[in-house]
């Protein structure tokens, strides 16, 4: 029987190297950037050295498994493939904000069975293996068990477009009237992993990568939420992400929906 727990012992030490990389980089010196998609969706030269160090170390742990990565790309094939997120909240890493990730994850056939998200600037360590759980520094994680979707907490992202950021807008103001709250932190892996511990009772974004949710929610999963990743719920968006906990994910959902979340 596959046993995916040392995956997690791999992903979370090599994890742990990358994160004190990039908080060697942050502390050394200005941080340089470039941008990609749009001027604000930006890189820096910490995101390509970590990934170099993830895939330099994998080679040598995993030799021959194929890679995936947000700056230097890749496919996931048939069997196992490595998924990665050199930091995650690049922005936020960028301006001093504390609230970015390394986050590896490892994919069988597409799906997560184990996975870490590290963070650098704590030490903090999310990590859950498919079918054992998840945890936080090796304590057991749980999502909430609010009931009632007018005194929960939604996480939330924006797209980096400007004109599809505005429909966004439209979209949270009406939420903002639904919940007990809102939260706009930064970084999707942390976000999962906030519903995982009950921080946040649920949160949905549109347009992330895989690198963005394969580690984050696989730990939102084994903690108790209820995930739907993109492609799999057309109402929401065929980019969408979201996870919530089980007693508000269907009054979650359908809020969403109602306020215009699929049509963004």
């Amino acid at each position: 029987m596959f046993d995916p727990r040392p995956l997690v012992d791999i992903a979370t030490a090599i994890g742990q190297e990358a994160g004190a990389l990039v908080q060697r980089m942050r502390a050394s010196a200005v941080v340089s950037f470039d941008t990609k998609s749009t001027s604000t969706d930006v890189v820096t030269a910490a995101d390509r050295a970590s990934e170099q160090l993830v895939r330099t170390r994998l080679s040598e742990l995993r030799p021959g498994e194929p890679v995936l990565g947000e700056e230097e790309g890749g496919t996931v094939v048939e069997g196992l493939t490595w998924v990665v997120d050199p930091i995650d909240g690049t922005v936020n890493y960028l301006y001093g904000i504390p609230w970015y990730s390394v986050s590896i994850a490892a994919q069988l056939d597409g799906e997560s069975v184990a996975g870490a998200v590290v963070e650098p600037a704590t030490g903090r360590v999310w990590t859950a293996a498919r079918g054992y759980g998840a945890f936080l520094d090796g304590s057991p994680l749980r999502v909430s068990a609010t009931t009632d979707l007018s005194l929960s907490l939604l996480g939330y992202g924006f797209a980096y477009r400007a004109e599809r950021r505005q429909r966004q807008a439209d979209t949270w103001a009406a939420m903002a009237t639904r919940v007990r709250d809102m939260r706009r932190a930064g970084a999707a892996s942390l976000d999962l992993c906030s519903v995982a511990a009950g921080r946040l009772d649920a949160y949905a974004e549109h347009a992330l990568g895989r690198w963005d949710w394969a580690a984050g929610g696989l730990i939102a999963s084994e903690a108790g939420a209820v995930v739907r990743l993109p492609g799999s719920s057309p109402e929401l968006g065929e980019d969408a992400t979201f996870a919530a906990a089980p007693g508000i994910a269907d009054a979650m959902y359908s809020a969403l929906v109602e306020s215009g979340f699929g049509k963004v």
